[in-house]
């Protein structure tokens, strides 16, 4: 299981085209969405041989590079993830670092936040995950 770059210990993981970083995956959105430039599956779709088994800090590396191309850099980025199992709190600052290595912009700038749904829903229940990212872009 891969969130945000890092390697997390688990018996299990995301099936996905590419290595199922979804949290990464979440923040490309974000950034794609705040640049009206579709989103990661328009982008990197999963028909394409291409990006078969692809690391995702790759995909964030070209989304970085079309951010930058339209003159945008980013101001701050906030990712949530929603996981009933692993926990994963002791992981945020690895995370943390690995996204801003990433991105090119200080560690200071990147906030993850690791949550539970309190047994609730298909994350509750341990058949999922949930990611929510927002960023602030600045000219």
């Amino acid at each position: 299981m891969w969130l945000c770059g890092v390697q997390v210990p688990s018996g299990v993981g995301f099936v996905a085209h590419s290595d199922g970083d979804v949290a990464i995956h979440a923040l490309c959105d974000a950034l794609l969405g705040a640049l009206a430039l579709g989103d990661i599956g328009h982008l990197f779709p999963d028909s394409s041989d291409e990006f078969k088994g692809i690391d995702s800090k790759i995909l964030l590396r070209r989304v970085m590079e079309l951010v930058r191309s339209h003159g945008w850099s980013i101001a701050n980025a906030d990712i949530t993830i929603a996981l009933q199992a692993p926990k994963i709190a002791y992981l945020v600052p690895s995370m943390r670092e690995c996204l801003a290595s990433v991105m090119g912009i200080p560690s200071d700038r990147v906030s993850v936040k690791a949550t539970t749904t309190e047994h609730l829903g298909f994350v509750g229940r341990g058949e999922g995950c949930e990611v929510w990212a927002v960023v602030l872009l600045e000219k």
